[in-house]
């Protein structure tokens, strides 16, 4: 007898599913997850150039004050925001709410626009503040 599971793969994976929101939302907060990691350490890289001293932490100003500092800002920012707001609607769903197919898709749409929305609200703010 032939063995006809050799070359059938162990478990279905992203080539087998077609990509649902609720499912691109749930990778993208495991990517955030891992990004905020990152950017945390930039968070205290800022912390420790202002215990070090001014001439180290006026650097740092400047690098995070050019187009890929702030360009690296705006993503922590979105990563913040999104993966908050996934964590929500993961508080939700452990409290027994939003598991209706129609409801957690349209949750899982808005996620991603209100990410962007809050993201681009909280850098209108901080220009109107800076100025």
């Amino acid at each position: 007898m032939a063995n006809v599971t050799k070359n059938r793969p162990l478990s279905p994976h992203l080539q087998i599913y077609k990509p649902i929101p609720t499912m691109v939302m749930s990778i993208l907060h495991r990517i955030t997850g891992g990004a905020l990691y990152f950017g945390t350490i930039l968070v205290a890289w800022w912390l420790v150039a202002a215990s070090t001293g001014a001439d180290y932490f006026e650097w740092v100003n400047w690098f995070m004050g050019t187009i890929i500092g702030r360009l690296i800002l705006l993503g922590y920012t979105w990563a913040l925001i999104h993966h908050m707001l996934g964590g929500l609607r993961h508080l939700m769903w452990d409290v027994g709410y939003g598991f209706e197919k129609h409801f957690s898709t349209k949750l899982a749409k808005a996620n991603i626009v209100a990410s962007v929305v809050l993201t681009i609200l909280v850098w209108v703010v901080a220009y109107i503040i800076r100025t």
